[in-house]
């Protein structure tokens, strides 16, 4: 692995670790979504904290920290392997984020960002797929959990270099949702309402 792979891993990984969701919320003066509501620094909980406006902010920049160090690493030439692995890094940078005491979030919306740049086919198909199972059960965790499931699939089907990549992140984020599937089998996990 060459110098300016191992840097633009290191560069994604700092990239994953900027924690919208905090700093939006200190920016709206909301409590600290690390101690709030379902206690996860996400769009989905910051929704719940403060309604649309910061929820859409923390989605949005999530979703562009995702996409920075892929495009990035894409327009420098990189192969699609490791293209894979800087989207993987940036994951684990908002999952483990440095500057936050390592507590930081489940990675759905950053993955989806990373994919963009490589994948778009795929990232609008994962995308669908979100809408079409929380419009049905309102369940973000559950739109979740079955669309990083049938990721995999999706990659081999659409982009199949970036299979192997595409199944770390979504074994990455299947378990950083143990507690949401344990709340999905009890039928204890909380729908979200409108505000």
């Amino acid at each position: 692995m060459g110098a300016l792979i191992i840097l633009t891993i290191l560069t994604a990984y700092l990239f994953g670790s900027i924690s919208s969701a905090v700093l939006i919320c200190k920016l709206f003066k909301l409590p600290d979504p690390r101690t709030t509501g379902s206690h996860n620094p996400g769009a989905t909980n910051v929704y719940r904290i403060g309604g649309k406006l910061p929820a859409a902010l923390t989605l949005f920049f999530d979703v562009l920290k995702g996409m920075i160090p892929v495009w990035g690493a894409y327009f420098l030439g990189i192969e699609p392997f490791y293209l894979g692995l800087i989207g993987v890094a940036t994951c684990l940078g908002h999952i483990y984020p440095l500057y936050f005491r390592f507590k930081g979030g489940k990675a759905v919306a950053t993955a989806l960002g990373a994919m963009f740049p490589v994948a778009s086919e795929m990232a609008l198909l994962l995308i669908l797929t979100w809408l079409l199972v929380f419009r049905i059960s309102k369940v973000s965790s559950l739109a979740a959990i079955i669309t990083v499931s049938l990721a995999p699939f999706y990659a081999y089907w659409i982009k199949p270099q970036y299979t192997v990549p595409t199944i770390m992140i979504s074994v990455l984020i299947m378990w950083r949702h143990q507690s949401n599937i344990a709340r999905l089998r009890a039928g204890s996990e909380t729908p979200i309402k409108r505000r």
